[in-house]
C-alpha cells in the first residue's frame, strides 16, 4: 500500500546517499527546495513525470519508491 511517509523517507535516503543537497535535486525536478523538502517529510507527493525522473536519476525502480517492493533496482532493462 502506498504511503507518503515512506516515499519521501525513501528519497531522502536515496538523495543522501548521493550526496546531494534538496536543492540539488529541486534543480533537476524543476522545483523548488522547500517542495522537496515536502515530499520528503511525507507532507507532499509529486507528478508521475517527476516520478520517472528520480527514478532514471538514481537508478530506482518506481515500485520501490512508491513502497510496493522493497528491492530498489528495476528487474529490467533501464533505457537511457
Amino acid at each position: 500500500m502506498f504511503s507518503k511517509e515512506l516515499f519521501g523517507q525513501r528519497i531522502s535516503e536515496l538523495r543522501k546517499a548521493s550526496g546531494e543537497t534538496q536543492a540539488v535535486l529541486a534543480n533537476q525536478l524543476g522545483i523548488k527546495k522547500n517542495q522537496v523538502s515536502e515530499i520528503e517529510r511525507g507532507n507532499r507527493t509529486t507528478s508521475a513525470e517527476r516520478i520517472a525522473l528520480i527514478c532514471e536519476h538514481y537508478g530506482v525502480s518506481a515500485d520501490y519508491l512508491l513502497g510496493l517492493t522493497d528491492d530498489p533496482k528495476p528487474n529490467y532493462e533501464v533505457k537511457l
